[in-house]
């Protein structure tokens, strides 16, 4: 029996919905690669390093681990595409692109961060991962690109001490995972764990929370 979600959207025009939100998260997620390179003192070449790795390197880890080979950000040209757009964009027009209001900034890194750990997820849950490894991959997905970028500029990752990064994706990824358990339709899981992701991240910005830490 088709449910209400098939019946109004296909398939196919929720694949479509995904990969064109997919990519917005690639093309945002290229930005802050770029601008973090600019940051550093990088050449060209060194800012569009770092905006590929940033918007692709989590989605790029998660493939080689599960199995999926050639990596997606390969296999599909659009990824790339996207990813360089952003870079370029910001080499091109980057008097501009800071003028952009911080928080616009953060919320669309959180949108971005959102999608890529339930996509993340729900990929290694269709090539047959087990729950909690599938989780782990939609954390890596989301925060794995930033992770690379910050060692490629030799600092601590940022996901590892700012305000609730890598576990507001660990949350969304595991809600979007009990609805499924709960059959509730993909698209929906999806897009629920998605929000209540994002929530979190929001949440944690605004009123500044942390993990606990050792304090010396």
């Amino acid at each position: 029996m088709r449910t209400w979600l098939t019946a109004w959207f296909p398939k196919y025009r929720q694949d479509a919905l995904l990969l064109t939100i997919d990519l917005i998260g690639t093309f945002v997620f290229a930005i802050e690669g770029a601008l973090a390179g600019i940051a550093a003192g990088l050449d060209v070449f060194g800012l569009m390093v770092l905006a590929f790795v940033t918007a692709l390197g989590g989605g790029t880890i998660r493939d080689l681990l599960i199995g999926a080979i050639p990596p997606n950000s390969i296999r599909d040209w659009r990824y790339a595409a996207t990813a360089f757009a952003g870079g370029g964009a910001v080499f091109c027009f980057h008097g501009l692109i800071q003028e952009v209001p911080v928080h616009l900034l953060i919320t669309l890194d959180a949108a971005g961060l959102a999608l890529f750990a339930v996509a993340g997820a729900d990929k290694a849950l269709e090539v047959g991962i087990t729950p909690l490894p599938a989780v782990m991959m939609g954390v890596v997905t989301g925060a794995g690109g930033g992770t690379v970028r910050d060692v490629l500029l030799a600092r601590v990752p940022a996901v590892l001490n700012s305000d609730v990064y890598a576990v507001a994706a660990l949350v969304g990824a595991v809600v979007m995972l009990v609805l499924l358990k709960a059959k509730m339709p993909r698209g929906l899981a999806m897009s629920l764990g998605a929000a209540v992701c994002f929530a979190v991240r929001m949440v944690a910005v605004w009123q500044h929370w942390n993990l606990p830490r050792v304090m010396h």
